[in-house]
């Protein structure tokens, strides 16, 4: 067997070369008409256009790869079945399970290589494009740092912790005018107001500070101790936490204009770590991304599920019967998932639901073709 997965798979790889490769193309070329104005304006030459979109790259896959793998497998299957490759193989007692073998291992490397690609490359290549995209604009010298969060509200749920920022430096994680107010075991409060404050190995320092504590006695005055400098290794927030709930706060207040990646994995569980009570239309928004992040790189064993019986009854159909199938397949799922992803993220269906709604109904609808292919 391992000489017919061999050429199965040799037959299926080449022409999803050219599929991946073409569907790229036709993808950035469409971006690049319409963004051309856009582009012209940023004053980008030839070089850094190009780079531009190596750098998006990563965001363009979700769509292209699944798409890429359904026509490829129907191309492939289809070219094996006008030839009676698949009747000669079947005849030799070969079911179709295991025919689809190779396909479903490509799949499934498929889908690893696109969640790995979507959790870790695409957010930093999409700050990166947009690094380049502002390459050639002149700011002026005043003009406010882009990196700088002003008026940060940030709160642990989890510790009854509360952070009031004036001033957030994104890169550094450095903190100036802050205030924390929290509630300690004994239920007693208390709060530090510091000029800045710094991550250093671990624990956050705080410079210049008035630490006001809730005096033991019911009527005595609150207790005010000021340092020149306070480490507190109690605090189990971390920058990567707070950059988590800035990217998660502003996505969300602007989702209709938001571009670019998507959340990450580690975003989501950070905040509803920290925010475990979370309710209402962003807990609906948070956990919708998060069976989506799960449930979009799957896309590429389901187009396997459903491309693998529609081609293998086709028969001696045209190779073009194939590529407007594959297209018009995708288009129904790609339907379907938006329908899903938009109902879930405003909590008319539960978020599972909605994220793997178009997963289960191709899959169960590929099975049962499987199930009637003789």
């Amino acid at each position: 067997m391992r000489l017919l997965d061999r050429y199965l798979l040799r037959e299926f790889l080449v022409p999803l070369g050219y599929c991946l490769c073409g569907f790229l193309i036709f993808w950035i070329a469409s971006e690049l008409f319409s963004n051309l104005h856009q582009l012209q304006d940023k004053h980008l030459q030839a070089l850094d256009i190009a780079e531009y979109y190596l750098f998006r790259i990563p965001e363009f896959l979700p769509i292209v790869l699944p798409v890429s793998l359904l026509l490829a497998l129907l191309y492939a299957l289809t070219n094996h079945a006008r030839h009676n490759e698949l009747t000669a193989i079947r005849a030799a007692g070969v079911s179709l399970w295991r025919l689809s073998l190779p396909y479903f291992a490509v799949g499934a490397a498929a889908a690893l290589c696109l969640f790995a690609l979507d959790e870790f490359c695409a957010p930093l290549t999409s700050e990166l494009a947009a690094q380049v995209l502002d390459r050639h604009v002149q700011r002026p010298v005043d003009a406010p740092d882009r990196d700088a969060v002003k008026k940060l509200d940030f709160q642990n749920a989890r510790q009854a912790r509360n952070w009031h920022i004036g001033i957030y430096h994104r890169k550094t994680g450095d903190m100036y005018s802050v205030l924390v107010i929290w509630r300690l075991p004994d239920g007693t409060w208390r709060q530090l107001i510091a000029d800045r404050a710094r991550w250093t190995n671990g624990v956050w320092t705080f410079y210049g500070v008035t630490e006001i504590r809730q005096s033991d006695s019911p009527n005595g005055l609150p207790v005010r101790v000021q340092y020149a400098e306070l480490a507190e290794p109690g605090f189990s927030e971390t920058p990567d936490e707070i950059k988590s709930e800035i990217s998660i706060s502003e996505r969300f207040a602007h989702q209709a204009r938001t571009k670019g990646a998507d959340l990450p994995l580690t975003d989501i569980a950070n905040y509803l770590r920290l925010n475990p009570d979370v309710k209402g239309a962003l807990r609906s928004w948070l956990l919708t991304k998060f069976n989506g992040r799960f449930a979009s790189p799957f896309t590429c064993v389901v187009v396997i599920v459903i491309g693998v019986p529609f081609a293998a009854a086709s028969g001696r159909r045209n190779v073009f019967v194939g590529v407007a199938a594959s297209i018009t397949i995708f288009f129904v799922y790609f339907l379907l998932q938006q329908f899903g992803l938009a109902f879930g993220e405003v909590g008319r269906v539960p978020a599972w639901l909605a994220a793997w709604l178009p997963n289960l109904a191709f899959s169960l609808a590929g099975f049962w073709m499987m199930s009637r292919v003789r």
